[in-house]
C-alpha cells in the first residue's frame, strides 16, 4: 500500500534549481568561457540556454510522479497482504509475503490452507480475516 502525499515542495525545488542552472550555465557561456579566451557563438548560447529549460521541464514530468508517493515500510506494509493457513493445532500460524507469523481470526475457525488477508499486527502477531472473493 502506498500513501499519497503533497508535491508542491517539489515544484518549488525544481522552479527554483532549474532557475539557478540556468543562470550558471549563462554566466558559463557568456562570461567565464569569453574570459578564458573560449570564443562561443552567439547561435550556440541561444540553442543551450533555449534548450535547457526544455530539458528541465522533461526531467521534472518524469520525476514527479515518484515524490507523490512514499513507500509503506516496516510492519504497517504487511496490512492488508495475503497469506496461507499453515497451522491451526496448538495455536493459528500464517504464511504471508513468505514469512510464518503466529495469527489470531476474530473470524472464527480457520482451516490449514485456507487463504487470509491480514487486517492488524500487534507485536509479532497477526490479526487476519477470511479472503474475500
Amino acid at each position: 500500500m502506498r500513501r499519497r502525499r503533497s508535491g508542491r515542495w517539489h515544484t518549488i525545488y525544481s522552479l527554483i534549481s532549474s532557475l539557478i542552472e540556468e543562470l550558471a550555465i549563462a554566466a558559463l557561456l557568456l562570461w567565464l568561457l569569453p574570459l578564458l579566451g573560449v570564443k562561443v557563438p552567439p547561435w550556440l548560447s541561444i540553442t543551450v540556454l533555449a534548450l535547457f529549460p526544455v530539458y528541465c521541464y522533461i526531467m521534472y514530468r518524469i520525476g514527479h510522479p515518484t515524490v507523490l508517493y512514499r513507500d509503506v515500510t516496516g510492519a504497517d506494509s504487511i496490512i492488508g497482504s495475503t497469506g496461507t493457513v499453515e497451522s491451526v493445532q496448538p495455536e493459528v500460524f500464517v504464511r504471508v509475503q513468505g514469512e510464518l507469523w503466529k495469527a489470531d481470526c476474530p473470524d472464527g475457525k480457520l482451516k490449514e490452507g485456507e487463504e487470509v488477508t491480514v487486517t492488524d499486527i500487534d507485536g509479532l502477531s497477526l490479526t487476519v480475516g477470511r479472503k474475500r472473493a
